[in-house]
């Protein structure tokens, strides 16, 4: 005769009081641990010449954006409808395969990034690498940077800063490929009519960057 194996019919919460918060424990010391595993091997990566590109995902009032660096500065910000898996394939191919998720090489355009939102920040200081953008991008790029905060300039007058008055589609082109957007604020361009136009984070980004900026140039309320 085979002999049968006892069954256990009881349901989950059938299980001693405290087993439940005891596997919740348990799964969370195993993320920490991972994480930990994780932030060490990334350390070690980057000791040893390893991590050629880190990228992190995080919250921002525009959505997720993906922020990567390389060791001489920012290489991409990309908003989640640019597609996150697509920016870091293309970084993979264009800049190294070396890249990871991670690591403390993000921590000063991220904090940055968060100033910014919170209307304390209106230029950012990290460095940027803009191996990305070549030719005349790098133009535009220049001129970008150069458009202050809560300040608006026309496609024809950054291609005029550029120094090619009639290059006012090129410069649209290089906008929407700006490979760090809002450290080089692409969203500041607009069209000669004044209207926002269109923005490679969405046409609401746009806009809600622009007023973010106005907010933050309007004066304190005088105290009572």
């Amino acid at each position: 005769m085979t002999a049968t194996r006892p069954t256990d019919d009881r349901l989950p919460e059938d299980r001693a009081p405290g087993v439940g918060a005891l596997d919740d424990r348990a799964l969370d010391d195993d993320g920490a641990a991972l994480r930990a595993l994780h932030d060490r091997l990334v350390a070690q990566a980057r000791a040893h010449g390893l991590l050629d590109v880190a990228y992190r995902v995080v919250d921002s009032p525009v959505g997720p954006l993906l922020v990567a660096a390389g060791e001489s500065g920012v290489l991409r910000v990309a908003f989640e409808v640019q597609d996150h898996d697509a920016a870091l394939a293309d970084l993979a191919a264009r800049v190294s395969p070396r890249v990871l998720h991670g690591g403390d090489r993000l921590d000063p355009v991220l904090r940055e990034l968060d100033e910014y939102f919170a209307g304390r920040r209106r230029t950012f200081d990290v460095p940027v690498d803009l191996r990305l953008a070549r030719g005349y991008r790098r133009d535009v790029a220049a001129a970008l940077a150069a458009v202050p905060y809560g300040s608006t300039a026309s496609y024809a007058q950054v291609a005029g800063a550029t120094g090619r008055p009639a290059a006012v589609r090129a410069v649209g082109t290089a906008c929407a490929l700006n490979p760090v957007p809002l450290l080089l604020p692409c969203h500041r361009v607009v069209r000669s009519d004044g209207t926002a136009g269109r923005y490679a984070g969405g046409d609401a980004a746009k806009r809600l960057l622009l007023d973010l900026e106005r907010q933050g140039l309007a004066p304190a309320p005088a105290q009572a």
